[in-house]
């Protein structure tokens, strides 16, 4: 269906043609209709969907309805909750972008930089507010936002919002908007306690899902290199330079692995940095700029920053380590294979990560194609190769370690180990 068909402002219409898109995606023309409608809404969406501009453009059409031309005193009427500051930035960045021909004002709030600066910029007043749960109730506190105004909400990728342990700011975050609200939820993934947040938090919401549940992108390719623990490195460093890859996103599991990983990369002289939570700021941003623009060609990250990781055409993703979260897989090779293009993800597996791998594929319902790259086999004398399990995240409240332990399962054909 074509934007120009599903009722948007002609405003609103000249931001998308300046973007150069006419289409909608199978996600914007299932929900933009029923947001405008005025109805409760729950996304399942994965990322490269378009699911940000699915609920953005409909926000901005329905704000607009009742915007009174206000320059002074905005009250905040749409509130945008993100798990994390990339994500935040980047919703930020398409609000504005949308809404470039509005008279609506969008202002961003997210931790790891200076709240001071937020509060100036909150005095000028603000149509539409995208923010993190605990900047948000830190502004709260000192009275700088006022929620008693918002029409629309929206809880963006809300399933990573549980998995960081934000249900109580959201329970606190819901206790001081008006109950007569429009609430928006976008999830990747419908697990029970999904469920069970959409059911305390909306109102009889329609349900629409851009793909099936927990399924990888279409348009990507996947492999597994089969390769013991301590030759990962070098067969990254000869993957990324045999094949010549220009721009490759890097998963490690831990913040010490990803900053380890980015100096031995530099070391073989590829060009690489390192993203995640312990850095500030502005150094997550220079490097992601860097990363965007091709001065940087390697960046590697955690999963909980890789969410703001948004580039319409990264053409390689890598899991350095497989995560403990099967649905953590989902996400990180959802980077690629956006915007229509198509996308490879590999997946660089010791022995020791197999049980990881069998939670995946079952996930997935799908044998992941295993490829050997000559003169990086794995040993098949070794039976354990340990691995890192990471202490800057608890392990997912529904991952048991090795909960096939003692359970039949099928053995993944590069070797098998003798119990």
């Amino acid at each position: 269906m074509l934007f120009k068909d599903l009722g948007l402002r002609k405003e609103i219409l000249q931001a998308i043609e300046d973007k150069g898109y006419t289409e909608a995606t199978p996600i914007q023309e299932q929900a933009i209709p029923i947001i405008l409608q005025g109805g409760d809404l729950l996304v399942g969406a994965q990322t490269g969907t378009g699911k940000t501009a699915g609920f953005t453009l409909p926000l901005l059409q329905r704000l607009m309805a009742n915007h009174r031309g206000e320059t002074k005193h905005r009250k905040v009427r749409g509130l945008i909750l993100t798990p994390t500051r990339e994500l935040a930035t980047q919703v930020t960045e398409q609000v504005i972008m949308y809404g470039k021909h509005l008279p609506l004002k969008t202002q961003a709030v997210f931790g790891g930089v200076s709240i001071y600066n937020q509060l100036k910029r909150l005095r000028q007043g603000a149509d539409i507010l995208v923010a993190t749960p605990g900047r948000l109730l830190d502004l709260v506190s000192q009275r700088a936002v006022d929620l008693g105004s918002i029409e629309i909400l929206v809880l963006d990728e809300a399933d990573r919002m549980l998995d960081m342990g934000f249900i109580n700011d959201l329970k606190r975050i819901m206790a001081l908007v008006p109950k007569s609200r429009q609430s928006l939820l976008c999830s990747a993934t419908f697990s029970k306690e999904i469920k069970n947040l959409a059911h305390t938090f909306l109102k009889s919401p329609q349900t629409i899902e851009a793909e099936p549940h927990n399924t990888a992108a279409e348009l990507v390719t996947q492999v597994i290199h089969p390769v013991d623990s301590r030759r990962k490195r070098a067969l990254l460093t000869f993957l990324i330079t045999s094949r010549n890859w220009k721009q490759v996103l890097v998963f490690t599991r831990t913040k010490h692995a990803a900053n380890r990983l980015a100096q031995q990369l530099v070391d073989d002289g590829i060009s690489a940095d390192a993203i995640h939570g312990n850095k500030s700021q502005p150094a997550r941003m220079k490097a992601l700029r860097a990363f965007k623009s091709g001065a940087v060609n390697v960046l590697v990250a955690t999963d909980i920053v890789a969410r703001g990781v948004d580039i319409d055409q990264l053409p390689h993703v890598v899991n350095f380590e497989l995560p403990p979260v099967p649905e953590d897989y989902v996400h990180r090779i959802g980077r690629t294979g956006r915007a229509g293009k198509e996308g490879s993800a590999c997946s660089l597996v010791c022995v020791d990560e197999r049980h990881l791998l069998r939670d995946i594929e079952r996930l997935l319902k799908q044998q992941i194609p295993t490829e050997m790259i000559a003169g990086y086999e794995p040993d098949p004398t070794i039976r354990s190769e340990p691995i890192q399990r990471g202490r800057n995240r608890p392990p997912h409240k529904n991952f048991q370690g090795n909960r096939n332990k003692g359970r039949p399962h099928a053995k993944h054909k590069w070797h098998s180990v003798k119990r």
